[in-house]
């Protein structure tokens, strides 16, 4: 027998992963035509319980179960692999730590099939019985109707909760397409008709939207000349490319230090290399400036990775990335299973950022699988931060990540000094508003006095407007979820911000049936109208994600840069990377709310929320100052944050940590569980954790096992809440204890439902 056919008597097996719930693959046999062209990454067509499905192969070589029948593959759904083997084997690896199907993950990762692989299999009957197939071959959509308010008609009194709200979004912005529009109230179109027949809103047809990061045009730019730290930066990680090596490297850069131009170069150098790029950022949605000066850099060469892609235009991307067609992506957490050529850079923007966790689903982590993915390719990592994960950290104070240092703003600039106010000490202002302190009114008057402009964080990390009743003191809660609900007043309603039931303002108490409600508490809307009415020619502006979504966060920050805005009130949202030259003021109207959040990284939240916000002011040629309300002034969080010290904050908080055996000195998993019956819930728990606290790991003390106990927030959409935690020191030990877990709920357990979730991020 020749050498060729030896080797091809060798690769007649195969290992196929199945999009099912299954943490396995199977063996399939190559049929002779197939022989030379299935290789791992490919596409194929296999027989799966008495059906034919699409599956992925993850193995060669593979060798034949004992008494088992191995059956062959029925056929090759697309010419070339559909993953290369380097993206193939990641995929593989990333399945196996987060203890998720592999079959799913692939899935989740693939492009449609092509419209020709469609009509191949139809031909060949066996799409009729393929249920799951996605494909490419989708209607196209030229014109898409567009929904917009009409000013000079004032809205009547009696409006539904739903009308108002969709003259709320549309008050905030000029158009919004019919279908975001549904997506965004929950309506129904009846809904729209009728706002439309009292002449309030109008409909329009428009062309249909090109991606938004791609609808102006941007100049070329020069590349600028770099200061000392950039560039030492910068020798480094080329050099590193260059050599082939690969590595991980922490820029550790405050904010305004010039981190993107580090970026640039280093994606430069990896081009030059004939090498593909891809960039990180938390959240797609809000980033177009920094698109936009890749775009500057690199022309329109990008491909664009976010989840308002159609399947057809996220097809596309895909293919040309897996041509070699473009070298560059930039997107959010799962852009890190794009199928870039010849990978040699993966760059990961604030990488501290917890929008990288996926919650859902897979549960992975994009930073750590970009660091993952970094190795095996034999590329470079840069992971970015003013205030960088202590995981994160960690892994440079033990070698294994290369820290570089940003210590200055690129304009040279100082960062602004931070103002503590004692909040029970220091009363409120002209306003009379407890949160607008009169150091914070009169830092106002002195910014909009200069002609500046403002930023106002509402640090809203387990805090909203709720409504209490007078009467008996309850808060009005949603029906389905163990939360309060949330007043919004501009649509009218009580919100849950879990399950999106809706009541209108005016319902009678839940309890006692009284109409005397009051809200307690500030949210963004209250706080809009307070700064109005108290600086009245100041134009004031709100960015959170009730009124700013996709493109209409660019629109609010446009206007901002465009000084169309003297004020802007924001959550979370104000706090990422943006940059506004105008800024000079940053208050922050309760520092310490999210230091009460139920969860061992609270502080570390804290510190980096204060610092990413503090980083908004001062940035050009005016100095900035912060404003910074709390009623802990001495907390180690809040003192660090004041002092612009992340050292000062690792010494505080990196020893608790190590006490309590809690990342990054240990690892976790968390188990949840959840049913529509609260008795359901606890006993599936305890259950669960009996598993765990049978193993001999736990016994021997290896692994910790803390609860079952109720979720911080018990009930969500209808369904009772439990969970608990493995803890170890080890990784080997807290995974087998998760095994046997995650054994036990696959072998079924009732009604309940159960996850297991390997390095968890959120603690809810």
């Amino acid at each position: 027998m020749s050498e060729e056919r030896e080797r091809v008597e060798e690769r007649a097996l195969v290992e196929v992963a199945i999009p099912a719930p299954l943490r396995r693959a199977f063996t399939y046999a190559v049929p002779e035509a197939l022989r030379g062209r299935v290789e791992i990454g490919s596409r194929v067509a296999v027989p799966f319980a008495r059906r034919k499905v699409p599956g992925f192969v993850v193995g060669l070589d593979a060798k034949a179960p004992e008494g088992v029948r191995v059956l062959s593959i029925a056929g090759l759904l697309d010419e070339a692999p559909v993953f290369p083997a380097e993206l193939a084997t990641f995929l593989t690896e990333a399945a196996s730590y987060y203890l998720h199907p592999i079959g799913e993950v692939l899935r989740s990762a693939a492009p449609a099939l092509d419209r020709d692989a469609v009509a191949r299999l139809k031909a060949s009957g066996f799409l009729s019985r393929a249920k799951d197939l996605k494909t490419a071959a989708r209607v196209k959509i030229d014109r898409v109707k567009t929904w917009r308010r009409v000013p000079e008609v004032a809205p009547p009194s009696r409006l539904s909760a739903k009308q108002r709200e969709i003259l709320a979004v549309l008050d905030a912005r000029e158009k919004v397409s019919e279908p975001e529009l549904l997506t965004l109230v929950h309506a129904s179109r009846a809904t729209l008709g009728g706002l439309a027949k009292k002449g309030l809103i109008a409909l329009e047809l428009a062309d249909a939207p090109r991606d938004p990061f791609f609808e102006t045009h941007v100049a070329r730019d020069t590349p600028p000349t770099l200061l000392e730290e950039q560039r030492v930066a910068v020798d480094a990680i080329n050099g590193a490319q260059r050599e082939g090596k690969g590595g991980t490297f922490l820029l550790h850069g405050v904010t305004g230090s010039g981190k993107t131009e580090v970026y640039l170069h280093a994606i430069t150098e990896a081009r030059a290399n004939g090498r593909g790029a891809l960039l990180l950022v938390p959240e797609i949605a809000l980033t177009p400036q920094l698109v936009g000066r890749f775009r500057a850099r690199f022309g329109d060469d990008i491909a664009v990775l976010h989840s308002g892609l159609t399947e057809r235009e996220w097809t596309r991307m895909w293919h040309v990335l897996r041509s070699g067609e473009v070298t560059l992506a930039v997107g959010a957490r799962s852009a890190i299973f794009a199928p870039i050529a010849r990978l040699g850079l993966v760059v990961v923007d604030e990488e501290h950022d917890g929008s990288y966790k996926q919650e859902e689903g897979f549960r992975y982590h994009g930073r750590d699988l970009a660091v993952l993915r970094a190795h095996r390719a034999g590329a470079v990592c840069i992971l970015g931060s003013a205030t960088p994960s202590l995981e994160s950290h960690q892994m440079a104070e033990s070698g294994r990540y290369h820290r570089l240092v940003l210590a200055r703003r690129a304009n040279d600039k100082p960062l602004p000094p931070v103002e503590i106010v004692d909040l029970s000490r220091i009363g409120a202002g002209p306003t009379r508003d407890p949160l607008i302190s009169l150091p914070l009114h009169r830092a106002l008057e002195r910014c909009l006095g200069g002609g500046h402009q403002a930023v106002l964080f509402l640090n809203r990390r387990g805090f909203a407007p709720s409504v209490r009743c007078q009467s008996c003191e309850r808060l009005q809660r949603c029906p389905a979820c163990s939360v309060s609900l949330t007043e919004h007043r501009r649509a009218g309603s009580l919100r849950c911000h879990y399950c999106d039931y809706a009541q209108p303002l005016g319902t009678a108490c839940q309890e006692c049936g009284s109409l005397e409600l009051v809200t307690i508490g500030l949210g963004t809307e209250k706080l809009e109208d307070t700064i109005a009415a108290g600086f009245p020619g100041a134009r004031v502006a709100r960015l959170d994600r009730d009124v700013a979504t996709g493109q209409g966060v660019e629109a609010v920050l446009e206007r901002v840069r465009r000084r169309e805005v003297d004020v802007l009130v924001g959550t979370q949202m104000v706090t990422k990377g943006h940059d506004l030259p105008g800024v000079t003021l940053v208050g922050v109207l309760l520092a310490d709310q999210s230091l009460a959040f139920p969860d061992f990284r609270a502080a570390e939240r804290t510190f980096q929320l204060l610092t990413q916000v503090a980083g908004r002011a001062g940035r050009a040629d005016a100095p900035g100052e912060v404003v910074l309300q709390t009623f802990q002034p001495h907390d180690p969080a809040i003192l660090a944050a004041k002092d612009h010290s992340y050292a000062a904050f690792v010494r505080s908080e990196m020893q608790s940590r190590k006490d309590a055996g809690y990342p990054p000195f240990g690892r976790l998993a968390a188990v949840r569980i959840d049913a529509a019956e609260e008795r359901v819930s606890e006993s599936t728990a305890a259950l669960l954790a009996a598993v765990a606290s049978g193993t001999a790991l736990v016994r021997t003390g290896r692994v910790d096992v803390l609860g079952p106990a109720p979720a911080p927030i018990e009930r969500v959409r209808g369904r009772y809440r439990h969970r608990f935690l493995l803890k170890s020191s080890e990784r080997r030990a807290l995974r087998a204890v998760a095994l046997a877990v995650l054994g036990r709920i696959e072998d079924g357990i009732g009604v309940a439902r159960a996850s297991v979730d390997i390095d968890p991020v959120n603690m809810l």
